[in-house]
C-alpha cells in the first residue's frame, strides 16, 4: 500500500482536514458528495488540494460533518491571498495543460518574483495591512511553482517591450524580475517572446490576455481591469482571443532575440540602479 503524501501547501492542507474529518464520520466521498450536492469527483478534487470548495460548499460541509464553521472559517483564510474576481482563474490553472500569457504593461503574476509582486501590490493599494499584502505576494508567487517545477503544463510568455521598461520596484527589482523570466526560458519551462515598440499597433494593445487550454474541458480565455476580471468560456469569444493572440505573436520577435532583449534591459536598469540621482 502507498504511503499517503505529506501535504505542502496550505491547499492540500485543508484537503487532508477534510478527507480525515471524512473517514472519522464514516462517510465515502460519494456519501458526503450526496450531502454537499455535487459530484463525488469534486469531494477528490478538495481533497488532493487541486480545487477549493465554494463558500457554500464550505458551508455544506460543515453541516455534513458537525464541524461548526471549521471548513467556512479556513477558506475565508485561505482565500484572502487572492482577488475573488482572480480566484477561479487560479484553480483553473493548476489543471491546465496549455497556459499563454500576454503581459502589457506589466509582467503576468504567474511570473512574477516576489519583490516584484509585493512593489504592484503595495502601488495597487497605498493603505494595505501588511499581513493581508504578505498574504497577496505568498499566493502570487506559489502560483508560479507550477512553471518551475511541473513538466506537466505548457507555457508560452508574449511580453510588450513596455513591461519590460516599467521599473516597478526600482532598478534592482526589474533587473532581477527580467533575469528570472529569462532564466525560465533558457531552462525550456517557457516559451518568451517580446513584442518591441518597433511593432507598432498589434492585435493586444488595448488589454492583458491569459488563455488556457484543457485535456479533458474546452479552452478559456482571462482578461482583466481594473479591480475587475471576465473569464470568458463563450467559443466564439474565447476563439476570438486566441486568433488576437496569434496575431500579435506574428508581430513579435524570434525568441533568442527576445531573450537578448530582455537580458540587455536588465542590464540597462541595472546600470541605472548604480548612477547618481540627479533632481
Amino acid at each position: 500500500m502507498g504511503t499517503k503524501r505529506t501535504p505542502r501547501s496550505l491547499r492540500e492542507m485543508y484537503g487532508e482536514e477534510l478527507r480525515l474529518r471524512r473517514l472519522a464520520a464514516g462517510l465515502t466521498q460519494e456519501a458526503l458528495s450526496e450531502l454537499v450536492v455535487c459530484s463525488p469527483t469534486l469531494i477528490s478534487h478538495w481533497e488532493a488540494g487541486r480545487r477549493l470548495p465554494k463558500p457554500d460548499d464550505a458551508r455544506r460541509i460543515d453541516a455534513a460533518l458537525s464541524t461548526d464553521g471549521f471548513f467556512a472559517r479556513w477558506l475565508r483564510d485561505l482565500g484572502s491571498g487572492l482577488a475573488q474576481f482572480f480566484a477561479p482563474v487560479a484553480e483553473l490553472e493548476r489543471e491546465a495543460t496549455e497556459v499563454r500569457l500576454y503581459g502589457l504593461s506589466l509582467i503576468p503574476g504567474l511570473l512574477q518574483t516576489s519583490a516584484y509582486a509585493r512593489a504592484v501590490l503595495q502601488a495597487y493599494d497605498p493603505n494595505y495591512r501588511m499581513d493581508e499584502l504578505d498574504a497577496f505576494v505568498v499566493n502570487r508567487v506559489e502560483r508560479g511553482r507550477m512553471l518551475r517545477e511541473s513538466t506537466a503544463t505548457v507555457a508560452w510568455a508574449l511580453l510588450d517591450e513596455a513591461s519590460l521598461r516599467r521599473r516597478v520596484g526600482g532598478p534592482r527589482v526589474m533587473a532581477e524580475q527580467l533575469r528570472s523570466v529569462a532564466d525560465l526560458a533558457d531552462s525550456g519551462r517557457l516559451r518568451l517572446h517580446v513584442l518591441p515598440f518597433e511593432a507598432g499597433a498589434h492585435a493586444l494593445m488595448e488589454s492583458a490576455l491569459y488563455l488556457l487550454d484543457f485535456a479533458d474541458g474546452p479552452p478559456l480565455a482571462y482578461v482583466e481591469g481594473l479591480r475587475t476580471g471576465n473569464l470568458m468560456d463563450d467559443p466564439a469569444l474565447v476563439a476570438a482571443c486566441q486568433a488576437s493572440y496569434t496575431l500579435a505573436l506574428s508581430e513579435a520577435a524570434p525568441v533568442r532575440t527576445s531573450l537578448d532583449l530582455i537580458r540587455a534591459i536588465a542590464e540597462e536598469h541595472e546600470h541605472a540602479q548604480h548612477q547618481p540621482h540627479r533632481r
